[in-house]
Order: structure tokens, then C-alpha cells, then sequence
């Protein structure tokens, strides 16, 4: 179409006779896209008869930067990957490195991370409730879950002084012990955030709204989450119970109770209860947590010169371990020769790390399998045969963050 002053040219909206169909450009800058998300919809009257996403607007380039860069170099960078789950990016990548060099953390420090794990999936959990909520209509639910969510990233920034990107863990421990009455405190917070969810559940289970915007809509069935290669709740609300903390287990976790909740219609009403119950979930491993913490030893830092920098008192006393901080600090540890893939369970579902390295101070090739980018590729499937209104509902129901899409 040419465009005249009769006749002006939207960039974002083509209109096309025939069949009366209109091709909409969602995104990539719309509200409810969570991210740079350029989604290509073609709308018979308010039905959705093709969808068509697509990615690759942020342009970061992690795993490039990951190669060019000494293993404890990269750790802060992957609070970038995705910001709702810093810690369980950190982890993940501090873990598979320290499986490539056989290093055996401390328990104190495995405690604390899980306790900053889950503190980070509550902190995830609930910004996914204020907004599924928020794109249906219900503004209260916001201002309510993000009360509790502030509550957690205190709670995350007493700790490690920093509430968005946390760089609490580091390769072989973590940097610091938890604070004096830590734990009552962590304590104190589970009540807070139990009462929290209760409040949502009374606000929104009965609602005739936003049952009827969430039941039935956007139905991932189980045969379609396992071959669009979905993971975390976007699996489980379709029938899998499957979670990594449980059928491959790491750290603690084998040790821990809890449930992995599960429901079988797939819709957004599915994948928004089984967020719910996971936040009780983690509350639950909070508290066990706790006691663990207690009747552990006061180390946090694997004893392993070779991969693992001092303790500071070590470094301020001994000559030795001075030397040996220099030289981890300006060359970097040195990982034997071989390859790895991670898997652990964030906020979103998979995140695997794999590492090929060939004995030098930088990974040779570094893969990251974020859970994003495979939920973003189901659209194609599961937004035809919907309605328009439906389109942010079942975006936000996916949870995305496009900071891991386009790594």
C-alpha cells in the first residue's frame, strides 16, 4: 500500500481485504509483552488464526561475553540473564563450574543458598501474580503481592546489600555468613508472605472475572508442553510432575520436604494455583532451612586452593594464601579439560548451563538453555483459535523475561 495524505501508512497496523483479516504487530514495545516481544497476530474479527513471534531484540550476546571472560568474572554478569532469578542464574553457573573442577561446598554454605534460592523464587513468584493480575483488570491483587515482595527483597538485600541483581553466590561458597538474627527474621517473613497469599486467594478464587478470563483459556495440553520442550509450572500445570529439585537432585534438596505442585488442565487458572502453592512450597523449605542452618559448622568456603579463593582472615595472615588470591583474582581459576551440562530448577523452570572447557582460565564455549525462550515459541501454537482480549492473559501465564530469550 502506498501511502498518500488520503490514505496515511501505520507502520504497526496492515490492513488486508481479503478474507477481512487484519495483521496486528503486538509488540515489540506493548505493556504486556513482558519484554521485546514482537508478536505478529492475524485476527479474524477478535479470533487470533495465526500467530507469529518473534525475537531477538535486546541483542546481549551472553554466552559470547561468557567465553571472553575468567569463570568468577561472568558470575555477576548472569544476574543480567534474567532479573527475576539472579541468584538461581548464579547459582546455576557457579554449580556447573564447580562440578567441572570436583568442588565440595561447605554445608553452611549450601544451606544458605538455598535459603537464597527460594527467597529469590518467592521474590519471582509473586512479581508473576501482581502481573498476571495486573493484565486481567485486577489492580488491587498488584499492590498487594508487591507489598510481599518487598518484604522478600528486604529480606534478600539484608544479606547481600543488593535487591535486583544479588551476586550472593560465588564459586565455591558464598561471600558472607548470614547476618545475626537472620533467621528469626526469616522466620517472621514466611508468616508475612503465607498471610499474603491467603489475601489473593480471597480476592480472586470467587471472582466471576477473572474466573472467567483465566479458566479454559490459553490450554496447554501435556502432549503440547512436551514437545515444545516446556519446563518448571508451563510443564506442571499440564500434567508433568516434573522438577529438577526432585528427580535430579542438587545441594540440599534431597533432604528437604516438599511437595511438587501439579494440575492437569494446562489453562491460566492452572499455571496461576500452582504458583501459588509453589510460593507455600518454599516457605515450607524456609523453615527447614532454618533448623539445617543451625546445627551446621561456621565454614562457607570450600577448602580447595587450586579453584577457590581464601577466607580474608587467610589472605590478611598468611603469605601463602595471599599469592594465591593474586593469582585467582588476575588469571582466573584454571578448570581441568572436559564438558558439563547443569540443570537446575529457577523461578521459570530448566536452567542448564553447559561448559566445554580446555584447561584455560576462560570456558572455551559456554551454552545457557533458559525456559524462556522455549515458552516463547509455543505461541505459535497456542494463541491461534483464542481471542484477542485473551493474548496478554496467556503471555503473562508463561511467565516470560526476555532477558534469557535473547541471551
Amino acid at each position: 500500500m502506498t501511502p498518500t495524505k488520503l490514505r496515511p501508512f501505520f507502520e504497526n497496523i496492515e490492513f488486508e481485504k481479503d478474507g477481512s483479516h487484519m495483521v496486528l504487530n503486538f509488540g515489540p514495545q506493548h505493556p504486556a509483552a513482558h519484554g521485546q516481544l514482537r508478536l505478529i497476530l492475524e485476527l479474524d474479527g477478535e479470533k487470533v488464526i495465526k500467530a507469529d513471534p518473534h525475537v531477538g531484540y535486546m541483542h546481549r550476546g551472553m554466552e559470547k561475553m561468557a567465553e571472553n571472560m575468567i569463570y568468577s568474572e561472568f558470575i555477576p554478569v548472569t544476574d543480567r540473564i534474567d532479573y527475576l532469578a539472579s541468584t538461581g542464574c548464579n547459582y546455576g553457573f557457579a554449580l556447573a563450574v564447580e562440578k567441572l573442577c570436583g568442588i565440595k561446598i561447605p554445608r553452611r554454605a549450601e544451606v544458605i543458598r538455598v535459603i537464597l534460592l527460594e527467597l529469590n523464587r518467592i521474590a519471582a513468584h509473586l512479581l508473576y501474580i501482581a502481573t498476571q493480575a495486573l493484565d486481567i483488570g485486577a489492580m488491587t491483587v498488584f499492590l498487594y503481592a508487591f507489598r510481599e515482595r518487598e518484604y522478600v527483597l528486604d529480606a534478600i538485600e539484608h544479606y547481600c546489600g543488593a535487591r535486583l541483581t544479588h551476586n550472593a553466590i560465588k564459586i565455591g561458597g558464598v561471600f558472607t555468613d548470614l547476618p545475626d538474627n537472620y533467621c528469626n527474621e526469616l522466620l517472621e517473613l514466611c508468616d508475612k508472605v503465607l498471610n499474603g497469599v491467603k489475601d489473593y486467594e480471597i480476592m480472586l478464587d470467587k471472582n466471576r472475572i477473572w474466573l472467567l478470563r483465566t479458566q479454559g483459556v490459553g490450554v496447554i495440553t501435556k502432549d503440547m508442553a512436551l514437545n515444545w520442550g516446556c519446563s518448571g509450572v508451563t510443564l506442571r500445570a499440564s500434567g508433568v510432575q516434573w522438577d529438577i529439585r526432585k528427580e535430579e537432585p542438587y545441594s540440599i534438596y534431597d533432604e528437604l520436604e516438599f511437595d511438587v505442585p501439579y494440575a492437569t488442565s494446562g489453562d491460566v487458572y492452572a499455571r496461576f494455583k500452582c504458583y501459588i502453592e509453589e510460593i507455600r512450597q518454599s516457605v515450607r523449605i524456609l523453615r527447614q532451612c532454618v533448623k539445617l542452618y543451625h546445627e551446621s559448622d561456621t565454614a562457607i568456603l570450600a577448602d580447595n586452593p587450586e579453584y577457590v579463593n581464601p577466607s580474608k582472615e587467610q589472605i590478611m595472615t598468611q603469605n601463602y594464601s595471599l599469592m594465591q588470591h593474586f593469582v585467582l583474582v588476575t588469571q582466573g581459576l584454571k578448570a581441568p579439560k572436559g564438558e558439563i551440562y547443569q540443570a537446575t530448577e529457577t523461578n521459570k523452570g530448566e536452567f542448564g548451563v553447559y561448559i566445554y572447557s580446555t584447561g584455560d582460565s576462560k570456558p572455551y564455549r559456554v551454552k545457557l538453555r533458559a525456559p524462556s525462550f522455549w515458552h516463547c515459541a509455543i505461541y505459535e501454537e497456542l494463541l491461534v483459535g483464542g481471542y484477542i482480549a485473551d493474548v496478554s492473559a496467556i503471555i503473562c501465564s508463561t511467565n516470560l523475561i526476555f532477558g534469557e530469550v535473547d541471551r
